[in-house]
């Protein structure tokens, strides 16, 4: 895939994640729970490779706590950076150096990165907290990480395949198959 078109489609990607948590945010009860910010960063790193995903991944809280004010930067932002950056180059990688890209392939690389992303989000809250003098224990990581990210987990197991699929079978994309 050329250069230009992978930076307009992480560009693309960058405003997704600035736009899905406004869409998600009007379902109260569990719109933070679908995790917006993580379903284009997981793409772009399908799309388009690690190194645009690790930088879509990073900069998304950042940029969104700059436009908007949310995120809250601390501890959330900066954690989430990490852990977006590590969704994005992981999925990437994987599924990039990975010589079978049918949706095992994908599923493979989605579930490595989505197991990356909460371990590298859990030590960094780790030692946000620590510096701030708060105690961030095995049930606050559990809770955060997996509990109440179910029903975000579920969501992104289920439509990213989908997406990837249908971006393939329609030729948007290059396929790997």
């Amino acid at each position: 895939m050329l250069n230009t078109k992978k930076l307009v489609l992480a560009a693309l990607f960058l405003a997704m994640g600035m736009v899905l948590p406004f869409i998600t945010g009007q379902i109260p009860q569990i719109g933070s729970m679908l995790l917006p910010m993580h379903i284009p960063v997981i793409l772009c790193g399908f799309v388009c490779g690690w190194q645009y995903g690790l930088f879509v991944g990073f900069v998304s809280p950042l940029l969104r706590f700059v436009l908007f004010g949310m995120p809250p930067l601390f501890p959330v932002g900066i954690a989430m950076a990490f852990e977006l950056a590590a969704y994005g180059v992981l999925v990437g990688l994987v599924y990039h150096k990975l010589k079978q890209t049918d949706v095992k392939g994908m599923y493979l690389s989605l579930i490595v990165a989505m197991l990356g992303g909460r371990v590298v989000w859990g030590l960094v809250m780790v030692l946000l907290t620590s510096v701030a003098g708060g105690i961030f224990t095995w049930q606050v990581f559990m809770a955060g990480a997996f509990i109440n990210a179910l029903p975000g987990i579920i969501l992104q197991l289920v439509i990213i395949p989908m997406i990837m699929l249908a971006l393939e079978r329609t030729h948007l994309i290059e396929s790997k198959a």
